[in-house]
């Protein structure tokens, strides 16, 4: 049994901003692409969000801290990262704000009526099942690949989850991106802005963070490229503001 506030044998303790995390040695560790969305997400009056796939809980713990008192239910499904996503609430004294919920994200119809939530914000999977190679650990395979969740299931949740004018926020791939605004517009959750995301200028965009908004008219905004390294190969001056 490891001590509170101490990382477990198959652990480390790691410090990202403000805040510190425990994370599998070998499972799955978050990446730059949750600081990128939880940074996407303006610092506006949300109330009650729901994160879909919390993973160690970054993203919730991070916009905890930086939002007005914000309740957040952060939703995991695999029961291991669900119970260090707990420890980490605690661990960073946000336990009165965010509820960890370890349940597959297509159950919370059950849970909770239709418009119960200002926002949604998720960094799911964007690998289809049998693309692309899968990695061996579990944790990792769920994070990448559409094993628990598909695309379609997703943004229906959102849709079903959020409020009229309430927002969805996700960061994705590219390449399945006309595929995704297909799908938001379907549910009713109209793209409003989008940001592309490249490792450098002159090269193509490696990530897209995009914002909906259930039941607005139709208009959309594209944010200038954020680029997350320099000419010299260090992070572009706007990643350091992004990480410090």
């Amino acid at each position: 049994m490891s001590i509170p506030g101490q990382p477990k044998a198959d652990e480390t303790l790691d410090s990202i901003k403000d805040i510190q995390l425990f994370q599998a040695k070998n499972g799955y560790r978050f990446s730059v692409d949750a600081l990128l969305l939880e940074h996407f997400i303006p610092t506006i009056h949300l109330r009650k969000g729901v994160e879909l796939g919390t993973g160690s809980g970054v993203i919730s713990i991070l916009l905890a801290r930086r939002l007005k008192k914000p309740k957040i239910v952060a939703v995991e499904i695999q029961k291991k990262m669900a119970e260090r996503a707990i420890r980490n609430i605690h661990l960073n004294q946000v336990d009165n704000q965010i509820e960890v919920l370890s349940k597959d994200m297509m159950e919370l119809r059950d849970i909770y009526a239709t418009n119960s939530f200002d926002f949604v914000f998720s960094n799911p999977p964007f690998r289809k099942p049998k693309t692309g190679r899968m990695s061996l650990d579990k944790e990792r395979a769920v994070a990448r690949h559409e094993i628990e969740i598909t695309l379609p299931a997703l943004v229906k949740t959102a849709a079903y989850l959020l409020k009229h004018t309430g927002k969805f926020y996700m960061i994705y791939h590219p390449f399945r991106l006309a595929e995704l605004i297909s799908l938001l517009r379907t549910s009713k959750l109209e793209p409003k802005r989008v940001r592309f995301v490249h490792s450098k200028q002159g090269q193509e965009a490696k990530m897209v963070l995009i914002e909906a908004v259930k039941g607005s008219g139709v208009w959309l905004k594209i944010d200038p490229p954020l680029y997350l390294y320099g000419r010299t190969g260090n992070y572009s001056m706007e990643m350091k503001r992004i990480l410090k």
